[in-house]
């Protein structure tokens, strides 16, 4: 079933992105044209979600070869290395973003620039490549997902990992999607993700698109849902995932966590295997983005909090691995994630004990 939601499009020469600032008032595209421009969508949050932004970047790198295409080889060369530093400078915690630069990188060497534009027109169909084995990798997690969600299951989720994070079909609520598709009768609990509120503007939004039942309640309001007995599972996606199996999302994926273990509800983690940084040991090495005050003291042109207050603004939290069910991934899901289990998503050597 294809998506309602389109969260970017390829145009030939330019990267058109569903401003996602925006939603739910009002469906407007960006149109970015070189990596300067990708790089500020994604550190304005035109665009977030760490798959949508690994995509995007892609797309940033292909847009700034096309645009440098007719300079001499050593120029072009430069220009790129340009972009690549301009691109990863522009959020810290999806690791995604790295993920992707790195794919670029591989295939600009496997094309030295001694043609510019030859090796754009590589640097496009690699960029082109990302972003439907993206949708095709999101619809693989969606499967292995809803085989744990029960017909008539209530799925509590946080921030937005859907359509809208990235390529296509989304991750958590791609989870969602395919237990509908497969006939279930889902409903969705929406948390709105205070400061930011993705999951108001956002979560909400996708669903009453794909005609998903889903209530929206205040982050305050997840323990006493949970004591209600309205929850069945917790599925929130990952910005990025340590080796270990420690999980980087949202903040307040954390407090989460901690309630569904009190409740003795299920928490799982969708999320492509790119996503893991198996560079990472723990979640304590995971950089956390820290965003402008401007977020917690008020919203728009509305300022609620008083002027001189301190703020402390992190985009994201590290969920212990310990509190984690499973993490859903492409190839299938790992149980109680560790570093064993991690491991052989990779196929690599198991870690002795």
């Amino acid at each position: 079933m294809s998506n309602k939601v389109e969260t970017m499009r390829w145009t030939g020469d330019a990267l058109e992105l569903i401003d996602q600032r925006l939603l739910p008032n009002r469906v407007q595209y960006v149109v970015c044209r070189d990596a300067r421009e990708v790089a500020d969508a994604i550190r304005d949050m035109v665009v977030r979600g760490a798959p949508a932004i690994g995509c995007t970047a892609a797309f940033g790198m292909a847009l700034e070869a096309l645009r440098q295409r007719q300079r001499a080889p050593a120029d072009f060369e430069a220009a790129l290395e340009r972009a690549f530093v301009t691109l990863a400078a522009s959020r810290p915690t999806a690791v995604n973003l790295f993920w992707a630069l790195d794919r670029m990188r591989d295939a600009l060497a496997a094309a030295p620039p001694v043609d510019p534009a030859k090796t754009a027109a590589r640097l496009m169909d690699a960029a082109l490549e990302l972003y439907r084995s993206d949708i095709e990798t999101n619809r693989a997690i969606g499967w292995a997902g809803a085989t744990l969600v029960a017909d008539g299951a209530r799925i509590m989720t946080h921030c937005n990992a859907g359509a809208l994070a990235t390529a296509g079909h989304g991750t958590a609520l791609g989870v969602v999607r395919s237990a509908r598709d497969q006939g279930k009768r889902v409903s969705v609990v929406a948390n709105e993700t205070r400061p930011y509120l993705q999951g108001a503007r956002l979560t909400a939004w996708e669903m009453v698109q794909e005609g998903i039942p889903v209530t929206l309640i205040t982050d305050n309001m997840a323990g006493y849902v949970m004591r209600l007995g309205k929850v069945d599972l917790v599925i929130v996606g990952a910005d990025r995932i340590a080796a270990n199996g420690d999980v980087a999302n949202k903040i307040g994926t954390f407090s989460l966590a901690v309630l569904a273990l009190r409740h003795g509800i299920p928490f799982y983690v969708a999320a492509p295997l790119s996503t893991i940084d198996i560079g990472i040991a723990d979640g304590n090495a995971i950089p956390i983005e820290e965003r402008s005050a401007a977020e917690v003291t008020g919203y728009g042109e509305l300022r609620w909090a008083p002027e001189g207050v301190s703020v402390f603004n992190p985009a994201f939290d590290v969920t212990p691995a310990e509190l984690v069910s499973g993490i859903i991934t492409e190839k299938g899901l790992v149980a109680r994630p560790d570093a064993n289990g991690i491991r052989r998503l990779f196929q690599l050597e198991t870690v002795k004990a």
